[in-house]
């Protein structure tokens, strides 16, 4: 699944593919949220992502969908 984290005053977005659900994500997020630490995430690649809590403007869970590859798509 992919995960798109917008950080306040930050123009870009933080983009993690990570094995973890949405609904532990979401855990993770009202957690981090009510207690005012870190939301934490952990990528792929056994990676981790930490943003603060308060500085976090959104987060987009998108589901995974096969990549295409040329230029059409067979049937």
């Amino acid at each position: 699944m992919e995960v798109k984290i917008g950080i306040q005053s930050i123009s870009r977005e933080i983009v993690v593919e990570t094995p973890t659900s949405a609904e532990e994500v979401e855990r993770a997020l009202h957690a981090a949220l009510k207690d005012g630490g870190m939301f934490s995430i952990t990528d792929e690649k056994g990676g981790r992502v930490l943003v603060p809590a308060e500085k976090i403007g959104y987060v987009e869970l998108t589901g995974t969908e096969q990549r295409r590859i040329g230029f059409g798509s067979l049937q």
